[in-house]
């Protein structure tokens, strides 16, 4: 069974001790692109508008929000893999879902440990478990029963193939016995918006991007990935109550530059993105959202990258999934 307990671990604050003043030396020149892989409307574009003005008014230029979704984050991931390594080029990405690709895809036009440089965790949004009103369930046992009344009725809404809310629902599905199919859509909002029309049944998906359709009745909230109830849902029970396999899976949300980027702008990067982060009224606004800042520093990123593709790999392999790239 998946934990990533001691992948949290390892994010801890350890690590974020002060930079040094020379830092501030580290200046930008021009207009930083900010790459969101995904549709508008999805976790990672709702974070990169929340913060990139932030970002902005600390480097002294200019950060714009481009979104270029396609293949499950892939098509973003490989335009910033090939940008010049200079700190002008962000990626901000659903981090679970890039580190699973490598065992995804057999001919990934990018490497994501070599061509990408970890700049510094953002977040850590829990999946909502949600079903479209019509679905005749109230809880996850349900949701299950009603499944296995009627298998193959389902389906479930992603974020794209190979995705890690494909991979989460594939286990738990198959750890309960579930004979649902999955959807792939082009990002977490299309997905969300699947489900709401009922063109799909289910979905899991980050907090932040959800929690808004289930609090206004457009979405039937069931379940919460991790150990923790959500405060805006507190009835809603979570992985580790109903007993589910890969308990902390979640939407945990990274910025990553270029390869080649001097490791001195990595670090001015990672020190206005942690004080950004910090700033009452975005660490607000994102637990408003459903989630949980989770600044770290570029080392300790890395660290979790190199978990994370060790886990979500072996559930790949353990699920025989195979796509091309």
């Amino acid at each position: 069974m998946l934990t990533r307990r001691s992948v949290v671990t390892s994010l801890s604050f350890a690590g974020l001790a002060p930079f040094a003043p020379s830092l501030r030396a580290q200046t930008f020149s021009r207009q930083i692109s900010l790459i969101v892989p995904f549709a508008p409307g999805g976790t990672s574009d709702i974070l990169a508008r929340l913060i990139g003005p932030k970002l902005s008014e600390a480097v002294g230029q200019p950060v714009v929000v481009d979104n270029r979704p396609s293949a499950s984050g892939n098509v973003g991931a490989d335009f910033v893999a090939r940008q010049a390594g200079d700190g002008h080029t962000l990626l901000i990405a659903d981090a679970g879902t890039l580190a699973s690709v490598p065992a995804l895809f057999k001919r990934l036009t990018f490497n994501v440990k070599t061509d990408l440089v970890p700049v510094g965790m953002v977040s850590f949004s829990p999946y909502l478990v949600a079903l479209n009103p019509q679905v005749p369930a109230s809880s996850f046992a349900e949701l299950a029963a009603y499944d296995k009344a009627n298998p193959g009725k389902l389906n479930v809404a992603t974020s794209g193939v190979g995705a890690v809310n494909h991979l989460t629902a594939m286990v738990v599905g198959k750890h309960f016995g579930l004979k649902w199919s999955a959807v792939p859509y082009r990002g977490g909002a299309a997905a969300v918006r699947g489900v709401v029309s009922g063109e799909s049944n289910v979905i899991f998906n980050g907090a932040i991007a959800t929690l808004p359709f289930v609090t206004q009745g457009q979405l039937k909230g069931i379940a919460v990935s991790g150990d923790k109830r959500l405060e805006a849902l507190p009835n809603l029970p979570t992985f580790k109550e109903l007993g589910t396999p890969v308990q902390d899976a979640g939407s945990w949300q990274g910025i990553y530059a270029s390869k080649g980027t001097p490791a001195p702008v990595v670090a001015r990067l990672n020190e206005e993105l942690n004080k950004v982060l910090a700033q009452p009224d975005v660490s607000a606004k994102i637990r408003e959202l459903g989630s949980e800042v989770r600044a770290s520093s570029p080392a300790a990123f890395a660290t979790w990258m190199d978990k994370a593709m060790v886990e979500w790999g072996e559930v790949v392999k353990a699920e025989n999934i195979s796509l091309d790239g």
